[in-house]
């Protein structure tokens, strides 16, 4: 398949998991009625963002693939609509737990991706419950196209666009929870947007980002020391060409779909033209890594 509408919801999520998987479903199928066939959701759509406060119990979210509410309901749908959707949950392995995403490609699990970057900030605490991932950059072999799926803070990096490009990916897909930024006080969904259309750019890929919107609250509790915190997530969602112009976008503050048709055959023809991956020079690009 060349040609694959793209679609990416953005959405507010409820403290209840069945209200939140609901919502997304509702969005997922209206969704479908358009024609996309490679749908995005934020990152962490369950519930809401419970890494703004740090308590234990909240390590009774992750579970299993097999367990997952989020996995096993779009599982039926992803198989019902012919879809391919890559679906972001808190998994449990083990003793060990991550932030992943599963690749569900017409009810099959094609695979798991765990974020790579892991942040650690005034309310985005994410270090206390996830462990970095142990996959390596993943590119998706999908029936929609080679899809390189990162994971909100991963999006700051253009060692992972990189890495999903010189995998061969068709599209980067970047699920999200990303708001206010309450200690530095600035609004930092521009620089969001910039950082993620060079990416898209440089690598002559179509990046997809899906964020959250609404203000989240955090109450005082034994539980989490007494802390009292709010986040507000700014939306913004957007899709890039792969020039890494924004072909749409939404707003700061509404539940919205955001559609794009990719012709992946003549993108690739476009990125071959280009002549960039030809003329890297690997061999002199190890200081990155030193």
């Amino acid at each position: 398949m060349s040609k694959v509408k793209v679609a990416a919801i953005q959405m507010k999520c409820s403290k209840n998991v069945q209200e939140s998987i609901d919502t997304a479903e509702k969005m997922v199928r209206e969704a479908e009625k358009s024609g996309a066939k490679l749908i995005l959701l934020p990152e962490l759509f369950e519930r809401q963002y419970f890494c703004q406060e740090r308590r234990y119990d909240y390590y009774d979210f992750a579970k299993t693939p097999a367990d997952n509410d989020a996995i096993k309901r779009f599982k039926e749908v992803s198989r019902e609509l012919s879809l391919v959707m890559p679906i972001s949950f808190y998994e449990k392995d083990g003793n060990v737990l991550y932030n992943s995403v599963m690749m569900l490609d017409c009810g099959k699990e094609l695979g798991i991706y765990r974020k790579t970057h892991i942040p650690d900030d005034h309310y985005y605490q994410e270090k206390f419950y996830f462990t970095p991932g142990n996959t390596g950059f993943k590119v998706f072999e999908t029936s929609a196209g080679k899809v390189g799926v990162g994971i909100c803070w991963d999006q700051w990096f253009p060692e992972t666009a990189r890495c999903l490009a010189i995998k061969g990916a068709d599209i980067i897909l970047y699920p999200t929870a990303i708001g206010s930024e309450p200690i530095l006080e600035v609004d930092s969904s521009g620089h969001w947007q910039r950082t993620m259309q060079g990416h898209s750019a440089a690598n002559i890929l179509p990046v997809v980002a899906a964020n959250r919107i609404g203000l989240e609250t955090v109450e005082p509790s034994e539980e989490n020391g007494g802390q009292k915190s709010s986040l507000t997530f700014y939306g913004s969602s957007f899709m890039t060409d792969e020039t890494g112009e924004i072909i749409t976008s939404a707003g700061k503050d509404e539940e919205k779909i955001l559609y794009s048709e990719y012709d992946f055959d003549k993108i690739r023809e476009n990125r071959l033209s280009w002549g960039l991956f030809r003329d890297r020079r690997p061999e002199v690009y190890k200081s990155i890594t030193e």
